[in-house]
C-alpha cells in the first residue's frame, strides 16, 4: 500500500509551486521591460520549479533530489553572504531558515516512506 503524502511534503510542494509561478511572472515582466536574457532565464527556471513541485506531490524521488540540491545551494549561498557581508546577517539567516525547514520536512520518516512507495 502506498504511503499517503505527509503534510510537510505538501507544504514544500506548495511553496515550490508558488515560487515557480512568481519566477514565471517576474520573467514575463523582465521581457516586457526589455531584458530578454533575464526574462527567458526567469521563465525557464520558473517552469522547471513548477514541474519539480508537481513531482513532489506525486512522490518523485528525482524531484526530491532536485529540491534538495537547490535547498543546499541556497543554504550555502546564504552562509557565504553571512560571512562575506556581516551587515546582511538577518537577511542571510532568514534565507537559511526556509530551505533548512524544507529539507527537514522532505526527510522525515513519513516523507521517506512516501518517496519510497
Amino acid at each position: 500500500m502506498a504511503a499517503s503524502r505527509p503534510f510537510g511534503v505538501t507544504l514544500v510542494g506548495i511553496i515550490a509551486w508558488i515560487t515557480g509561478a512568481i519566477q514565471i511572472v517576474n520573467g514575463v515582466f523582465a521581457l516586457i521591460g526589455g531584458n530578454l536574457t533575464l526574462g527567458i532565464v526567469g521563465i525557464v527556471v520558473g517552469i522547471i520549479t513548477v514541474l519539480v513541485s508537481l513531482g513532489l506531490f506525486s512522490g518523485s524521488s528525482g524531484a526530491r533530489l532536485i529540491v534538495t540540491i537547490v535547498f543546499v545551494l541556497n543554504i550555502a549561498g546564504s552562509i557565504y553572504l553571512l560571512v562575506a557581508y556581516p551587515g546582511q546577517a538577518w537577511s542571510a539567516i532568514g534565507s537559511i531558515i526556509l530551505p533548512l525547514l524544507g529539507l527537514i520536512l522532505l526527510y522525515t520518516s513519513r516523507a521517506n516512506a512516501f518517496f519510497k512507495s
